[in-house]
């Protein structure tokens, strides 16, 4: 068991999905609900993440064989997509990639923003889901698929525990200190992303 791999892992959807980051939102979307049901919000939202990125998980390979695109591809694609996403958290953004303005003002108007957009595409957004796609393609045996999971799983309590937490920790933060976190975030990242593509284009010429 390659308990570095998990570690990598881990740390990547860290850096990816940024529950730090996301904490203002998350504030925003729940403003107008008592502290039970912003739980209960924040509960929803975690486990649909949980799920969708498991489901990703074993059935990303199936997808990549269906319409037979090479993991060299997915890799550069997914990469760039990292990286784009990537710079608009150097810039203290969440990044008009995981949410457009329209998608904005809907959830503004919804009761429920647990499943969408919170948890998608905010959280389980196209980033994580290239990163876990690449990620499980890669290290394919059963224990790797399993030790990812559990990864996931212990990432969606701890998101869990840190949105509930939210408005103590946005308070004692501020804008600005969500705004360094995102940066940091953004920073490692991109070096993901870099890594993602220079594996790829390294595939595809491996010589």
């Amino acid at each position: 068991m390659d308990l570095t791999l998990y570690v990598k892992f881990f740390l990547g959807l860290i850096a990816i999905i940024n529950p730090f980051g996301l904490l203002p939102v998350f504030v925003s979307l729940t403003s107008h609900q008592t502290e039970a049901e912003r739980n209960q919000t924040a509960k929803v939202a975690n486990f649909a993440v949980v799920v969708i990125l498991l489901v990703t998980i074993f059935a990303g390979q199936h997808i990549l064989n269906l319409f037979s695109i090479s993991l060299s591809a997915f890799r550069i694609a997914g990469g760039t997509l990292i990286a784009i996403i990537a710079m608009s958290m150097l810039q203290g953004k969440l990044g008009e990639v995981k949410r457009n303005k329209e998608e904005g003002r809907e959830a503004s108007a919804m009761d429920s923003v647990a499943v969408v957009p919170l948890a998608l595409p905010l959280m389980a957004g196209p980033g994580a889901i290239s990163s876990v796609i690449v990620s499980s393609a890669e290290h394919s045996s059963l224990e790797n698929l399993i030790g990812m999971s559990i990864a996931i799983i212990v990432f969606g309590i701890l998101s869990f525990l840190l949105f509930r937490m939210a408005p103590i920790i946005f308070k004692l933060l501020g804008n600005t200190g969500i705004n360094v976190i995102t940066r940091l975030m953004g920073l490692l990242m991109l070096s993901i992303g870099i890594e993602v593509i220079a594996a790829g284009v390294k595939g595809f010429y491996p010589g």
